[in-house]
């Protein structure tokens, strides 16, 4: 056999075959790391401003520390806030690590234990429950294993970690996908009945009539489908336009316009600021160089030629992952009935900006010892928003409901039984109610399966909003 021969034979015994080589080349192909720096001092930025709101306007107070109970998801009852001031120094906590990581100084240990405590907080109150806070504990854990420290940060100025101009590609894909699931998913949730038809955009349109310039075309029907068309189909197209390098400019300055508008017509936090920035991880990862006009770098690692050990289990924990992230919004169609109703599978599902509720509610509790029964204030046991998720969850209702009696259990009155009027208004539709007056709740088990003590929403949707108070809907129902 030739020297050449011998040379070609041993070059093809170690080389990896076509499919190993393409998987290497999409997952652990070297990147600038520019990109991942701007997420994380972005990241950072933006936690910081959401720690500091509640610091700054008591909201830690009023949301964590005065009400009497806390509405937890499923599995997480355990879950409880801290005692005294614990919940203030939580939040300064998160603060410090919020600009630990702006700074890059102990990166992993701040990512990681910032995932912890905003997950913490997350877990806490079902009632505060937002689609970018869900976001956010995502992102946060991810950006424990991304490399985003290795340049522009103390660490690496520090010698703490190793100083590098490249990170995996697979760092940035992640990220990637973590910013376009809600763009996708969230269109995917708008193909119903009610948005199709207008609703909740008419409602909330109708409520900003008065914004200069813009609000007096809002009560127009052009207007109404105009705007929950172009967020339909802008969910839907965004991201196939980012990938494709002839259209990402232009999607880009559409996402930017589509967020202002949202940050301007809807209450809803930090989340636009937070998805105008993470959009731009859509430009290639060298971008904020060439914003910059930094001088351009080589990277300082290579495409591995064969996977090692560690990289086999990163590619398999990136499967797992990806894999529930994927499956995991369609996990509603378990449940029979409108998800929009019963709330059964709403969580989790990126179901984003699809409904307006106005619900009123009234609990009863009952001693069957003595036969006594009276109303119950509640309110003295909840914050407003707690009061608000109240009507329109109905796990909250068997929670709250277990809470009232457990409460009277503890005055000494052992056989309680507890009903709920709750009437909730969906969309505009004519109220009714969402669980019958006299079921005993406090005697029903909360379970992840279907609660077959929900009423079937059975009101169709309106071409005139039900505006009657809710001062006056048990009158109006005869209840």
């Amino acid at each position: 056999m030739s020297q050449d021969a011998k040379t070609t034979d041993n070059r093809s015994a170690s080389s990896p075959p076509p499919t190993e080589r393409n998987l290497i080349t999409r997952l652990f192909a070297p990147v600038d790391v520019a990109a991942l720096v701007y997420f994380r001092i972005l990241f950072g930025g933006i936690m910081l401003a959401y720690v500091w709101q509640y610091l700054a306007n008591g909201w830690v107070d009023q949301y964590y520390i005065k009400p009497a109970v806390h509405f937890t998801y499923y599995g997480f009852d355990w879950v409880r806030p801290w005692p005294g001031i614990g919940m203030l120094l939580h939040f300064y906590l998160l603060a410090a690590l919020a600009v630990c990581l702006i700074l890059g100084l102990f990166y992993r240990a701040s990512a990681f234990l910032f995932f912890i405590g905003f997950t913490y907080v997350f877990l806490l109150e079902k009632a505060l429950h937002q689609n970018h806070y869900y976001l956010v504990c995502l992102v946060s854990l991810v950006m424990v294993f991304v490399p985003a420290h290795r340049a522009c940060s103390l660490d690496a100025l520090m010698q703490i970690t190793r100083r590098g101009n490249s990170a995996p590609a697979w760092t940035f894909w992640l990220l990637r996908l973590l910013v376009a699931i809600p763009y996708f998913y969230g269109a995917i949730s708008k193909l119903n009945y009610d948005w199709l038809h207008g609703e909740p955009v008419r409602i909330w349109l109708s409520r900003r009539t008065d914004l200069p310039l813009i609000g007096g075309y809002f009560e127009a029907e052009w207007m109404v489908y105009f705007v929950t068309y172009w967020g339909l189909f802008f969910d839907l197209l965004v991201v196939p336009l980012l990938l494709w390098r002839r259209t990402r400019v232009a999607a880009f300055v559409a996402a930017v316009l589509f967020h202002l508008m949202n940050s301007v017509l809807w209450d809803i936090d930090i989340f636009p600021w937070f998805m105008i920035g993470a959009t731009a991880l859509f430009f290639n990862p060298d971008w904020p160089r060439r914003a910059l006009r930094l001088p351009r770098v080589e990277l300082d690692s290579a495409l591995p030629e064969s996977l090692s050990r560690k990289q086999k289990w990163t590619a398999a924990c990136l499967a797992v992952g990806v894999s529930i992230q994927l499956l995991l919004p369609f996990y509603h169609f378990l449940y029979p009935g409108n998800v929009l109703w019963t709330g059964e599978g709403y969580l989790f599902s990126w179901h984003m900006m699809l409904r307006d509720t106005v619900a009123g509610a009234r609990f009863e509790a009952t001693n069957r010892a003595t036969g006594e029964t009276g109303n119950v204030d509640f309110d003295r046991y909840l914050s407003n928003k707690q009061a608000v998720g109240l009507g329109r969850d109905p796990d909250m209702l068997l929670q709250f409901s277990h809470f009232l009696a457990k409460e009277l259990r503890r005055q000494g009155k052992e056989e309680i039984e507890i009903r709920a009027v709750a009437l909730v208004s969906l969309n505009g539709r004519k109220p009714q109610l969402i669980v019958d007056p006299q079921l005993n709740l406090a005697a029903q088990t909360r379970t992840w399966r279907s609660q077959p003590w929900i009423l079937p929403l059975r009101e169709p949707l309106r071409e005139k909003h039900w505006d009657v108070p809710i001062s006056q809907w048990e009158r109006v129902l005869g209840l």
